[in-house]
């Protein structure tokens, strides 16, 4: 079938910047980039060389939380209608929806000038100069002051510089600022609109502009072309991210991962690849198989545009029993898939559960420990690619005036249908009913406590998204480490619950977790991690903490009467 693409490029302006010497270097810059020429654009579509930027996120490397507001530094003063807030990559990553605002957009103008940060048919942008730039001692002290970050703590090491580009377009007339990430999950809310007007600047010449060289944040490296247009599923995955850090890792390798997903056992669970190459259409369809555990199933009639990807996933049920295997992955069709070989751990989290506590336990060296913080991701977004035939009907002569004849010389056009989830949750920790001398949250330290910990998910696609399914709690006597309880899923369904298992050591059998009699009055703290409510973009997750307050201990409600003499 023919089919016909309006693809309108962008408008260049021979506009250029250089870089001039400065300090020595501080960071170490894990930036790489790419991208070409650009094409023209229209009065209603276009971006100007030069009209460019670069936010700036400060980021804890140990779990990967922003600590600062996002910044935008900018060489000149843009004039912006629209814009998505001071949102990071990282927070989009974690659910973060994306959201068009009218308010004032601000950023700063650097003294020190930056260089070209996005190639353009005018000019090329220069990593090194980039790199430089970004790792230069004044440009990283002049971060820290205006993100409030004092210098020092800044690069001792804990802490990574975020960097994404931004354009400053003009889109259906409307002046915009968007980062690559911004751009692609904006064009899936439009369903390719974006785009088709400015694929050149959207979808290559913004997101290569930076990206990664080895893996950092959770973010792999990128090994995908430098001058081809990216799809929107690789934007927001790979692309558009540069990463300064600031301790000297010589013997750093690229990260390695002996499995691309952990699983629980006796869990339905969902496992997704991504179909890319040529075109997909109901004339040239796509298929997929998956075959996990000696059986396969099929997914037909996966479609996309040329240029594009199409996230293709099968839910299924993990087995009862803890196991390495390999789900293998084949395409049929003109796509290729993401992964040819899948790796699954399945796991099995029950079978730890705290010792016997008894009478005379002892622990004198206890410190408090920090409640930790696992991945947690609220919610997620994806979509479906749904061809439909844009008839063109032209009238071929034939040998005469009587024999023409009208032929449909029309193509497949693609509308996109966005699915979304979200999990929310909460938790409950209270003294148990057995406890004689509580008071509402307050209680001594031997006694039990209960938990009951519920939560909702909601989405539009219940198909592809299964329920919260495990939920485990961590205790601080254990240092949240050695000793845990995975809760025992007592109601079903979207909106679940949970709740202690019975425990083998309670006179009555109650759902109940003992404290330790030793535990130190003050706040007592359990965390549970609640996981596997599985979609087709990764696991829903959360961190959830309750609090009870010990005052005193189980031996305080004891009295033993001297005994009367005969």
């Amino acid at each position: 079938m023919k089919r016909h693409l309006s693809i309108l490029l962008v408008l260049v302006l021979l506009v250029s910047t250089f870089l001039p010497n400065t300090a020595h270097a501080e960071g170490d810059g894990n930036i790489d980039h790419g991208g070409g020429g650009m094409g023209s654009g229209t009065s209603e579509n276009y971006w100007n060389s030069g009209n460019e930027g670069v936010r700036i996120t400060v980021v804890r490397e140990s779990d990967r939380a922003t600590v600062t507001t996002p910044i935008d530094f900018s060489n000149k003063t843009p004039s912006v209608s629209v814009h998505f807030g001071k949102v990071s990559k990282i927070a989009y990553t974690n659910g973060h929806g994306i959201s068009p605002t009218t308010s004032t957009y601000t950023c700063l103008k650097p003294a020190l000038s930056m260089p070209r940060i996005i190639s353009s048919g005018s000019g090329q942008a220069s990593i090194e100069q980039i790199k430089s730039y970004f790792t230069d001692e004044l440009v990283i002290r002049y971060i820290a002051q205006v993100t409030g970050m004092n210098y020092d703590v800044l690069i001792n090491g804990e802490y990574k510089l975020l960097l994404e580009p931004i354009a400053y377009i003009t889109f259906q007339g409307v002046k915009m600022a968007m980062t690559a990430t911004e751009a692609a999950l904006y064009d899936q809310k439009l369903g390719g609109g974006l785009r088709s007007k400015m694929v050149s600047l959207s979808h290559k010449n913004l997101p290569l502009a930076m990206f990664l060289e080895v893996s950092d944040l959770g973010y792999p490296a990128w090994s995908g072309s430098r001058s081809s247009s990216a799809s929107n599923v690789d934007i927001i995955s790979f692309l558009g991210i540069g990463v300064v850090r600031f301790k000297e890792k010589p013997d750093e390798q690229p990260e390695v991962t002996a499995w691309d997903y952990e699983y629980r056992v006796n869990t339905d669970v969902i496992t997704s690849v991504t179909v890319r190459g040529g075109q997909s259409d109901p004339d040239h369809p796509v298929t997929v198989r998956f075959n996990i555990g000696g059986r396969t199933y099929t997914v037909s009639g996966v479609y996309y545009p040329e240029g594009d990807s199409q996230l293709v996933w099968v839910r299924w049920r993990t087995p009862s029993t803890p196991q390495t295997m390999t789900i293998n992955v084949s395409v049929s069709g003109s796509g290729s898939a993401s992964k040819g070989t899948i790796t699954a751990k399945i796991v099995d989290l029950s079978g730890n559960d705290p010792p016997n506590p008894v009478a005379d336990d002892r622990n004198d060296g206890y410190t408090k420990p920090s409640v930790p913080s696992k991945e947690q991701k609220t919610s997620a977004s994806w979509g479906v690619w749904r061809p439909w035939w844009h008839e063109y009907w032209v009238w071929h002569s034939g040998d005469d005036d009587e024999d023409g004849w009208w032929e449909d010389e029309g193509w497949w056009e693609f509308d996109w249908d966005a699915y979304h989830a979200s999990l929310s949750a909460s938790i409950s920790i209270t003294p148990d009913s057995k406890v004689p001398t509580a008071s509402g949250k307050t209680m001594g330290s031997g006694y039990g406590i209960n938990q009951s910990t519920t939560a909702n998910v909601s989405t539009n696609q219940s198909s592809a998204v299964t329920d919260a399914q495990n939920a485990v709690t961590y205790f601080p006597e254990f240092q949240y480490q050695t000793h845990w309880r995975l809760l025992e899923r007592t109601q079903s369904g979207y909106s679940s619950k949970f709740e202690f298992t019975s425990n083998k050591y309670s006179t009555y059998k109650r759902r109940t977790h003992f404290t330790p009699v030793w535990m130190p009055n003050g706040s007592y703290t359990p965390y549970t991690w609640l996981i596997d409510c599985w979609t087709p973009s990764g696991m829903l997750s959360m961190n959830l903490t309750d609090s009870v307050n010990i005052q005193g201990s189980v031996w305080d409600d004891w009295h033993i009467a001297p005994v009367k003499p005969d």
